[in-house]
């Protein structure tokens, strides 16, 4: 599908609407759609996204200054009526052969009202693709515009339904304001928030995005982070009981092994073989990631610290430890620790861990967890805008669906 999306600019000029639009070409992009961005100002986002300039779609040309002046004050001159037939013909040859046209704050705000009729006369003239328009401000409903705006044409083109387009909004906020505008059903208007690219936030290393690719372990909630090497002593197959049990409460519970086989004991390739019949018959195959079945390498600091940054808690059994360095990290990552109450662990983690028994009923740990998966705000917060916000998610569940 041949999409284009249209604002006043894009990236590198800096602005929300502006970053909005990179991250969906970018997903467009990746689920394989062709995406061309049409903008005054701006450049490609790279080779398979190019930019089709329209300077007359600008919001700040000397041009349009001018007339905006006229504008304000109330005054629709030819000179609006000029530019607007000019962009009526460089917009339908921008689009003519697009299946798709989003347009994002162009009929919505007045930064460029003759690129707001342009579209309004290309679109009610069947002369456009099909038209999404995406409403991240309102004019009309914001105070701070009210002296520009106008009773009439073109002002009213910001709050009148123009009829088979559809409508998007960023917040329910905006539904609201929107559907009181045009007068349309609430139900009628798609809300589709704007979000987070999680790699590019954690500045996650390459290594580390390729096994989040393999793993979609952002798509967990929580996630558990072991990082230890795979050897008895790290009582591995508590950590495994424990995760069943906890997916009773949290279904999308998860848990991450960072670590390779320990390399000085032939005897740990029997261990990691029992851990892997574990996890196949309490149904963990998909919940439980050994790295090391991913990765045959060592896996670099900086990748474990990627892990840190990317989960929900430590959770650390061992039964004997001589320091306990995933402790002093997670407390680097700001991430709650749970760990075997072990005189070593004890000892990093005084009264800012929680402690349990390394034989403890899996059971009871799982509930340790639960309690504070559930009481913390901030827990709740992290876990909630994961699953919500991550432009990955945003996309497979509201654009894609959008696009069809």
């Amino acid at each position: 599908m041949k999409i284009a999306l249209l604002h006043h600019s894009v990236p590198p000029i800096v602005g929300g609407v502006e970053s909005v639009i990179a991250h969906h070409a970018r997903l467009m992009c990746a689920a394989g759609h062709q995406v061309r961005l049409i903008a005054a100002r701006g450049r490609s986002l790279n080779e398979d996204i190019p930019l089709l300039a329209l300077p007359l779609a600008d919001s700040r040309s000397e041009r349009l200054s001018e007339m905006k002046k006229q504008l304000n004050s109330g005054q629709v001159t030819p000179e609006f009526e000029a530019l607007r037939d000019e962009l009526v013909n460089q917009l339908q040859a921008a689009t003519l052969d697009c299946d798709i046209l989003i347009a994002h704050n162009v009929c919505s705000l007045n930064k460029n009202l003759a690129l707001t009729a342009a579209l309004q006369r290309l679109h009610t003239s069947g002369r456009l693709p099909r038209l999404i328009l995406w409403h991240h401000d309102l004019a009309w409903s914001t105070p701070r515009y009210r002296s520009e705006l106008h009773d009439g044409y073109p002002w009213d083109l910001l709050r009148t339904d123009w009829g088979g387009a559809r409508q998007v909004v960023v917040s329910e906020q905006r539904r609201a304001e929107l559907a009181e505008l045009m007068k349309l059903a609430p139900a009628s208007i798609a809300v589709i928030p704007n979000g987070v690219d999680a790699a590019r936030f954690y500045k996650l290393e390459a290594q580390t995005n390729v096994i989040l690719d393999q793993t979609h372990l952002l798509d967990a909630a929580p996630i558990l982070l072991l990082p230890v090497r795979l050897t008895p002593r790290k009582n591995i197959e508590l950590a495994l009981l424990t995760l069943a049990e906890f997916r009773k409460q949290f279904p999308q519970a998860a848990l991450v092994v960072t670590g390779p086989l320990g390399p000085h004991n032939s005897d740990n390739v029997h261990y990691f073989e029992k851990l892997l019949r574990m996890r196949a018959d309490l149904g963990l195959v998909d919940a439980v990631h050994f790295l090391v079945e991913l990765q045959k390498n060592y896996l670099p600091d900086e990748v474990v610290a990627d892990f840190y940054r990317i989960s929900d808690a430590l959770f650390f059994p061992s039964r004997e430890e001589g320091f306990g360095i995933p402790l002093i990290e997670a407390g680097f990552s700001h991430l709650p620790a749970f760990c075997a109450d072990i005189h070593a662990l004890r000892q990093l983690g005084l009264q800012d861990a929680a402690f349990f028994s390394p034989d403890e009923d899996p059971a009871q740990v799982a509930n340790l967890l639960a309690e504070y998966f559930r009481s913390s705000p901030v827990a709740r917060l992290s876990l909630r805008v994961r699953s919500e916000f991550r432009w990955e998610a945003i996309y497979a569940r509201q654009i894609a669906p959008l696009l069809v």
